[in-house]
């Protein structure tokens, strides 16, 4: 039971759509002495993050196959829908859920987390990026040039 747990606590989902909330909300209740902040408009960002990293998932699986995750690697390099804008959507939309964390909760603790998630995907993503240049060769090498890791445009 215990390995259970440990074994579904350590998916990224989970961690960013259950166990951070929980630990911003934790927190924020001991830090106000049991006031919560909650700036209500502030959490459609939090749906626009968990939305995108559904959706992005739902038109990901069936078109490249693999799993969830990386965990198994996909059989086709995806380069249209929202792949076309980003090479990471569904990381994007576990930060851009974060980031609405800490404006709906208005929390500084909430932007440490999105700081340190933010590390932890830019290190994933490397090393997701360097699997998929194996698997994919000249084809991901152009996507990548095309196509910029973060944010359309910019990063």
């Amino acid at each position: 039971m215990v390995e259970a747990v440990r074994k579904w606590a350590r998916r990224t989902p989970v961690q960013t759509f259950v166990l951070c909330p929980l630990a911003v909300i934790g927190f924020q209740l001991v830090l106000l002495r049991g006031t919560l902040t909650v700036v209500p408009w502030r959490a459609l960002v939090l749906l626009w993050g968990y939305l995108q990293y559904r959706l992005t998932g739902n038109f990901r699986l069936p078109r490249a196959g693999g799993s969830s995750g990386m965990t198994t690697p996909p059989d086709r390099l995806i380069e249209s829908g929202p792949y076309g804008y980003t090479r990471n959507p569904m990381y994007l939309g576990h930060l851009i859920f974060v980031l609405g964390l800490a404006a709906t909760f208005w929390s500084w603790f909430a932007l440490v987390i999105l700081a340190v998630r933010a590390v932890w995907f830019q290190k994933r993503v490397l090393r997701d990026e360097e699997r998929l240049g194996r698997l994919f060769g000249g084809q991901y090498a152009a996507y990548r040039a095309r196509v910029k890791r973060w944010i359309p445009g910019l990063l």
